[in-house]
């Protein structure tokens, strides 16, 4: 099975014929982007991964990275690697050193939650060409605006585009059910 990485392009709302929708996380890869539905605190903490934004106590996903990083372990990278019924599945590799033995292991993980250890450990996201060829989209059938080329091509400035306050964004309210591309367990 060939594989690609990925990048994380940006986190945030879907937008439909019915208007804002559910976080979403985008990929490049391949020249497509790979739309995947997430929960809010999902995007949230990509989100805070991606801006460095600091906290005074760790979120999940740093505690997460500190623990694995005492155990003497390292997430080496996160593979999407599957699509049935509209649910993406990945993997987080790892390894471990213990004296001089190195142990490689595997973990099943929600590609929200391999995503966002991803953004904070730097590490590779794999995402397979079975998934790509299924959810891959050309980024002009999404819609979707890179925001430094846009600002070139309109002269915004260093400014960029006002987004609005998430906070008040109703994409990011609690949402149980997601009824777009993701099927019945996105995260």
């Amino acid at each position: 099975m060939a594989t690609h990485e990925a990048t994380v392009e940006g986190v945030g709302v879907g937008v439909g014929d019915d208007g804002p929708g559910h976080p979403v996380v985008l990929l490049r890869v391949r020249e497509q982007l790979v739309p995947i539905f997430v929960s809010a605190d999902q995007a949230q903490s990509m989100q805070h991964a991606l801006d460095g934004t600091p906290f005074e106590r760790p979120l999940t996903h740093d505690l997460f990275v500190d623990m694995v990083a005492e155990f003497g372990a390292a997430i080496d990278r996160v593979r999407i690697d599957d699509l049935a019924d509209g649910t993406f599945y990945a993997k987080v590799d790892t390894e471990q050193y213990t004296g001089d033995e190195r142990s490689e292991m595997v973990f099943d993980a929600r590609p929200s939650d391999g995503i966002a250890l991803a953004l904070r450990v730097d590490c590779p996201i794999i995402v397979s060409d079975e998934v790509i060829d299924e959810a891959g989209r050309d980024p002009d059938e999404l819609g979707f605006v890179d925001e430094e080329e846009a600002r070139r091509e309109h002269d915004f400035g260093e400014e960029g585009f006002d987004f609005g306050d998430e906070e008040d964004d109703p994409g990011f309210g609690d949402e149980e059910d997601d009824p777009g591309f993701g099927g019945d367990d996105p995260f």
